[in-house]
């Protein structure tokens, strides 16, 4: 399976509170990224995420669409997250949403890996593969 990896910086915009009652648990955020290495783009998206009153506990969801390059293939895709925190554990699973592969990424399908170094450097590995099947 092919892997590409790479760095990406990210930006985090906050949107207006959800004034409706009983509603202020959750959060969206806009996002944007540039991604650099293997897939060289830029990414546009949003994310919905909610803090438990437990410190440390939480979830999030988002898409994003990526346009660009990955391993010199030109076109764009969706990625699908889905986090969550338990306390000190996570988990997180980043997916291509199927079929959103346009132009040279058309068939795309796989997963990606989020880092993050102690200095805040984000770092991504993504397995893929092409499914023509469609």
């Amino acid at each position: 399976m092919p892997r590409a990896e790479g760095s990406f910086a990210v930006t985090l915009t906050p949107q207006p509170s959800d004034t409706r009652p009983g509603a202020s648990f959750l959060g969206r955020l806009l996002i944007e990224k540039i991604f650099s290495g293997d897939l060289a783009g830029r990414s546009v998206g949003q994310m919905l995420s909610a803090r438990s009153p437990v410190e440390g506990s939480a979830g999030y969801v988002a898409i994003e669409r990526v346009e660009g390059a990955l391993n010199g293939h030109a076109g764009s895709f969706m990625l699908q997250h889905s986090g969550h925190a338990d306390r000190s554990r996570t988990s997180l699973r980043v997916n291509v949403v199927a079929d959103s592969g346009m132009d040279e990424l058309s068939g795309l399908r796989g997963e990606m890996q989020i880092n993050v170094a102690p200095d805040g450097t984000h770092f991504y590995v993504f397995d893929y593969t092409f499914d023509f099947s469609a």
